[in-house]
């Protein structure tokens, strides 16, 4: 796994007070009872962890196409 989802799965992690292990590429938002608002958080909080600012043009549904999408635009 990159470090990128170990980052996503820790701010989610931290979101949800769950465990990190507990966070799955597989698993979307919806199930995760993650929003539209919570994504903006999530993204500023990425953002300050990575150093870069993430501007989500494009829809992403799960942890593991978020993960793919930060790598593409961070790269």
């Amino acid at each position: 796994m990159s470090n990128i989802f170990d980052l996503v799965a820790e701010v989610i992690a931290e979101r949800n007070e769950c465990e990190i292990g507990d966070i799955k590429p597989e698993m979307t938002f919806e199930e995760l009872n993650i929003d539209s608002l919570d994504t903006v958080d999530l993204l500023m909080q990425l953002e300050d962890k990575i150093g870069a600012e993430i501007e989500l043009d494009e829809e992403v549904k799960t942890v593991g196409e978020l993960v793919d999408f930060i790598e593409r635009k961070t790269a």
